[in-house]
């Protein structure tokens, strides 16, 4: 193991300690830039705490390029997580991804109760994704006729 490596998984255990070890972490993290991309389920976690914590989190994870295919599971899983700021963050990563796999998964997140933040950033990992349009058609034209017009635009540029 690489000093690199064993310095993320020191990190990324912290994010695990008390407020002031997850924010130290974290953003220690972050200034690893796209280094710490192993460490990006621990980081999309991390935006489901504090607020300082959630900050240096999410800078880490701007930073990121698209995460190794060994995450997309974790991420996966983390797109049911209670806490709006790490759906948001992990559907931002299966985007990045264009992981084929999510699209069904994005779908049912276009259509669900969530923020809609996290809504207009699933018909954007949508369309990154290139979902085939059987599996994201319903979706996407129920969120064309939403309220809110941002995701309304939004799911209407992914349908043409």
């Amino acid at each position: 193991m690489s000093d690199a490596s064993r310095q993320i998984t020191a990190l990324t255990t912290k994010l695990s300690g008390s407020a002031d070890e997850r924010a130290a972490a974290a953003e220690a993290l972050a200034q690893l830039g796209n280094e710490c991309a192993d460490a990006c389920i621990p980081l999309v976690r991390a935006c489901g705490t504090d607020e300082l914590t959630r900050e240096w989190a999410a800078a880490a994870l701007e930073e990121m390029g698209p995460p190794p295919e060994a995450c997309i599971p974790g991420l996966l899983e983390l797109t049911s997580d209670p806490s709006g700021s790490v759906v948001y963050w992990a559907v931002t990563l299966l985007g990045r991804s264009q992981a084929a796999g999510a699209c069904n998964v994005l779908a049912k997140l276009v259509d669900s109760k969530h923020e809609d933040f996290v809504r207009e950033r699933a018909v954007w990992a949508i369309r990154r994704i290139g979902c085939p349009a059987a599996t994201v058609q319903q979706a996407l034209l129920e969120a064309s006729q939403s309220v809110n017009p941002r995701l309304a635009r939004f799911a209407k540029e992914a349908i043409t």
